[in-house]
């Protein structure tokens, strides 16, 4: 039977209460993230949105304001903010094993789907199926992430100020090419002025405005019972650190130090540190890296391995995958080619998701007892407000990419954004996303059956041989 948290409001002289062991039954919680593991398209923006329904406005298992410090932890971190933040929520609610659960589901499918195109690409190439079932995919993503920015923005944007601040934030991604660090740190230092100088604005949006519904599972008030201290915290680094360099160190002993797999291991365990801002910041990194230095693939290869991975679940960055894959393929050494290529992209998925679980499990409990701390909750308010602008930039993106054949590059001065030619419109797209918009906004309907009709009508367009590519 698992324990339910106690939601009696504590008096002044009270602690707050605790969360002991299991929010929900585990086996909940893992249907819940299986499910959620096969609606995780559209990069970050698509999966947040995903959680956001699942977790915040369906199951009421956790409140918005705890959803959204959780992810605005997660925003700092390099890495997949999305799987993070899985992680996160797992451990809220099923304690270690249920992060590891959420974050390891949350990866598997993608992971799948990735290796089998790999395979495909390399066997085939392209394939009119695949194509045309991603075609329809995609259009439906920009409608869930158009859902997201709604439901975050509405939220958490409680005063002008901090529609200011997201307004901002868009606009400092979208047209000035800020870095990403350098957006949130801002927002962060905004967000405390806000808190200095209009300490109103914060008791009336802090972390989002409260949530409309039944209370959720996780009271805003609950402490984890995990508690950070200095053993805890030395156990997990060392676990943590053994299990991120065991692949590493066996392809080194088992392969030699000159090997592609060693090469790989190296490569993708220091771009998994360095991904602040999510993928898009890292990827010309490693496209120029996998191209020009190491020569494991073209650059037509990698254009098109970046399009699988837009279109397949799970973190964008799995694309790696598909660059280790290729790589090893080309480069196998005394393996065959096959083996070598499934081999090389399991190990650049281990060393690139390994660090995401460190980084939760290490921080998650000092985050949790820092949450009634007025500075940092003023400082994550501003994060808060810059995240609905991230997310909408995001949307930007990939309305354009989705919807679009070719788009160019502007640089005119201070302003550095991307636009559409617009003759190089999809018809196909642009009908598949009107419908899906109104699938989601007007008749409401889930995630799931949004794109397995997008799915459908993709593939009912490319079999009837219209211009889906």
């Amino acid at each position: 039977m698992s324990t339910q948290p106690d939601r009696t409001e504590p008096t002044r002289d009270e602690q707050p209460v605790t969360i002991q062991g299991d929010v929900v039954p585990f086996r909940t919680a893992l249907r819940a993230w299986f499910l959620i593991s096969l609606q995780t398209f559209g990069g970050p923006a698509g999966q947040i949105a995903v959680m956001q329904r699942t977790l915040v406005d369906e199951r009421r298992w956790i409140g918005q304001q705890r959803f959204l410090h959780a992810l605005n932890y997660c925003m700092l971190l390099p890495g997949p903010e999305a799987q993070q933040l899985a992680i996160y929520v797992g451990w809220l609610l099923n304690g270690v094993r249920g992060g590891l659960a959420a974050g390891i589901l949350f990866v598997i499918p993608g992971a799948l789907a990735l290796l089998v195109l790999s395979i495909v690409y390399v066997a085939f190439g392209d394939t009119t199926i695949v194509t045309a079932l991603f075609a329809g995919l995609a259009p439906a993503v920009v409608a869930i992430v158009a859902q997201a920015v709604h439901r975050v923005g509405k939220r958490a944007l409680s005063h002008p100020l901090l529609i200011a601040l997201a307004v901002a934030a868009f606009l400092a991604l979208a047209l000035f090419g800020i870095a990403f660090p350098i957006v949130i740190a801002t927002a962060a230092l905004a967000g405390w002025a806000i808190g200095h100088w209009r300490p109103g604005v914060l008791k009336n949006g802090s972390h989002g405005k409260a949530d409309d519904g039944p209370a959720p599972l996780i009271a805003d008030d609950a402490l984890h019972h995990e508690a950070p201290s200095g053993r805890r915290a030395t156990r997990i680094i060392a676990v943590g650190l053994i299990l991120w360099a065991a692949p590493v160190l066996a392809m080194i002993l088992l392969t030699g130090s000159d090997s592609v797999f060693t090469a790989q291991g190296l490569f993708f365990s220091g771009t998994a540190v360095v991904t602040f801002g999510g993928a898009y910041a890292v990827l010309a990194y490693v496209a120029q890296s996998a191209v020009e230095h190491y020569a494991w693939l073209s650059a037509t290869d990698m254009v098109k391995g970046l399009a699988l991975a837009e279109t397949t679940p799970g973190p964008l960055i799995m694309v790696v995958q598909f660059v280790a894959f290729l790589g090893a393929y080309n480069n196998p050494g005394d393996l065959n080619p096959w083996t070598a290529g499934v081999l090389g992209a399991l190990l650049t998925t281990w060393v690139t998701f390994v660090p995401c679980f460190l980084f939760i499990f290490l921080g998650a409990p000092y985050i949790e007892r820092l949450r009634n701390n007025q500075r940092l909750s003023a400082a994550l308010t501003g994060i808060t407000a810059a995240v609905v602008g991230v997310i909408a930039n995001l949307a930007l993106y990939f309305a354009v990419n989705t919807l679009f054949a070719e788009s160019r590059a502007v640089d005119a001065g201070p302003f550095q954004f991307t636009l559409p030619e617009l003759t190089s419109v999809r018809p196909v797209a642009v009908a598949i996303t009107v419908i899906a918009l109104v699938l989601v906004f007007g008749l409401r309907w889930s995630v799931l059956r949004v794109l397995g009709i997008c799915a459908a009508l993709g593939l009912i367009a490319g079999l009837a041989g219209l211009p889906v590519a």
